[in-house]
């Protein structure tokens, strides 16, 4: 199955079964197993390839570093002089607030500790740090009260970073409290685009954060052909390409 995950993209518990000669009873049960491995995601009907953005934070900067530069420098591009971006946390959103020029003159809203410190030298970047509990895997804030300060603000644009891309799911990630708070953000913004670096597209986590309908664009590095990207552009969503 894990062959077949590889070279599909995804399984279906049916036909597989169909396929096999076996019950779905046993498909699943397999699929579990490969999931509680972390080997898989188990989603509706099936399985898709794990992404690989679960890790650790120290442990996600070493992953597609070259494929996250080239997402960072179209989202920085998109923040405009005078502009207000909301800035979500994350490797990628890091390597967005490392592109935008130093002279830039705009606001950054963000829950991530982190973004906020590697702005500090941006002489003319308006910073806003939403307080809450800190998810120390993503270094930033969420729960109750970063939710609600999120609330309180607002943006002409929110760079959202995900860890999956299914076309059939939404954007998902690995945390409950962290996806509400990735919608929060969304919510507070006039135009959401999501930073996607290529190992994550066709790739899906435990926990919806939004449906495409929900967003203005995905950018990402990866192939324009690739049969997710084809997928999502019949969806209707706009795909900006990271070169």
């Amino acid at each position: 199955m894990l062959d077949l995950l590889a070279r599909t993209g995804k399984i279906v518990a049916k036909d597989v079964a169909t396929d096999l000669g076996i019950s779905e009873d046993s498909v699943r049960r397999d699929l579990r197993d490969l999931a509680g491995e972390g080997l898989c995601q188990r989603v509706y009907g099936g399985a898709l390839p794990a992404s690989p953005a679960v890790v650790d934070y120290d442990a996600r900067q070493a992953v597609a570093p070259d494929g996250k530069r080239k997402v960072a420098s179209v989202a920085a591009a998109l923040v405009r002089p005078g502009g207000s971006v909301i800035l979500d946390g994350g490797t990628t959103a890091l390597a967005v607030a490392r592109a935008l020029p130093k002279d830039l003159a705009c606001t950054v809203i963000t829950h991530s500790p982190t973004i906020a410190t590697a702005l500090i030298d941006h002489p003319r970047a308006e910073l806003f740090l939403l307080g809450g509990r800190v998810f120390k895997h993503s270094a930033v804030t969420c729960g109750a009260a970063a939710v609600e300060a999120a609330q309180n603000v607002s943006a002409e644009l929110c760079l959202l970073g995900i860890t999956g891309v299914p076309p059939e799911a939404g954007l998902t990630t690995a945390d409950a409290d962290e996806a509400a708070m990735k919608r929060a953000l969304s919510a507070r913004a006039a135009d959401t685009y999501i930073l996607a670096s290529s190992e994550k597209v066709g790739t899906a986590s435990s926990y919806r954060v939004l449906s495409w309908e929900k967003i203005t664009g995905l950018i990402t590095d990866a192939d324009p052909h690739d049969t997710v990207i084809e997928q999502l552009k019949t969806l209707g969503v706009e795909v900006l390409v990271a070169e």
